[in-house]
């Protein structure tokens, strides 16, 4: 992906921060020495999941759609789900069958599930370690109120560059960090007011190729030029608002009688708002922050319609078809 031109971006000379260097750490992604304990991931590393293309980006499609339904009814299960009840989930939100299965086969694969045959039944369990990932995606998403609350001021500042020539590792680390709740307020210059981010970073520059000629470093905002300027050249705010109206819009009732499907794609359009709002501290949002209504837009219909989902889980789950 191209860089956006400089003279968009250019940070105003007046703006001063601090600068110091990020504490060193190790890079995500390394095999630990054999005689610490085991990583609680297993063989896959927490950031596989968190970071990668597949599992992080995966709110479209049917992959996305699978990992809503896998996270809202067979994880606080703890149980196996039959092929039959998967299907039947998907294809109310309109999925056909093939592309169910495919995406089931995908997931085993990738070692999300794992398929255990009885008679002439599948039915699947989640990993240990994806069983892990969704356990902590939902900590984010029921906890998501769209701002930081808490912030000491201090800033995470990357320094970065991928030629021109590596479109792959340019497109990686744009689109990563981004996830990640960074902003890009120039060419080369990514900020976060997240420090405990550091790690991550790590990973997605080692992923990107960057991280020989990267610099990392947490920072104070000293003086001189307005916060919100700075805020607005490295996040889209306009955009992210239109994105909450459009969710509040789109909820302020049932979208559907069936009570799977509405609760499911509530918390799928909710989950794709966490990944791309940074959740700002409140200082630096407008006044009324439209995000921090929509979160509580998001638990009160939530509230309502999870119980009735549940029952109708559990109904279809009991017994393989």
């Amino acid at each position: 992906m191209i860089d956006e031109p400089a003279d968009r971006n250019t940070i105003r000379p007046c703006v001063l921060i601090a600068l110091t260097p990020a504490a060193p750490v190790t890079f995500a992604g390394m095999r630990e020495p054999r005689d610490e304990e085991p990583a609680p991931f297993g063989n896959a590393s927490e950031e596989r999941f968190v970071l990668s293309r597949r599992y992080a980006a995966g709110t479209g499609g049917v992959r996305g759609l699978l990992i809503t339904v896998l996270g809202d009814y067979v994880r606080p299960a703890r149980q196996p789900a039959p092929t039959s009840a998967l299907i039947d989930v998907m294809a109310r939100l309109g999925v056909e069958e093939m592309a169910c299965r495919q995406a089931l086969m995908r997931a085993a694969a990738d070692g999300w599930l794992m398929p255990s045959r009885d008679g002439r039944y599948t039915w699947w369990r989640l990993s240990p370690a994806f069983e892990q990932f969704l356990d902590l995606g939902a900590q984010k998403i029921f906890g998501f109120a769209a701002t930081q609350p808490e912030w000491d001021r201090r800033w995470l500042v990357v320094l970065a560059r991928v030629p021109e020539t590596n479109r792959t590792g340019r497109h990686l680390l744009r689109t990563r960090l981004r996830w990640a709740g960074f902003g890009n307020p120039a060419p080369g210059v990514w900020i976060s007011t997240h420090t405990d981010q550091i790690k991550n970073v790590e990973f997605v520059l080692a992923e990107a190729g960057a991280q020989e000629d990267a610099h990392i470093f947490i920072s104070e905002y000293l003086a001189r030029g307005e916060l919100s300027t700075l805020v607005r050249q490295a996040w889209d705010l306009d955009d992210i608002e239109r994105e909450y109206d459009a969710f509040r819009t789109a909820f302020a009732r049932a979208p559907s009688d069936d009570p799977l499907v509405r609760e499911t794609q509530l918390v799928h359009a909710w989950r794709r708002l966490v990944l791309i709002d940074p959740a700002l501290p409140a200082e630096l949002l407008p006044p009324n922050w439209i995000g921090a209504r929509a979160a509580k837009h998001f638990h009160r219909q939530h509230a309502r319609w999870i119980q009735a989902a549940t029952r109708e889980w559990q109904r279809i789950s009991a017994h393989a078809a």
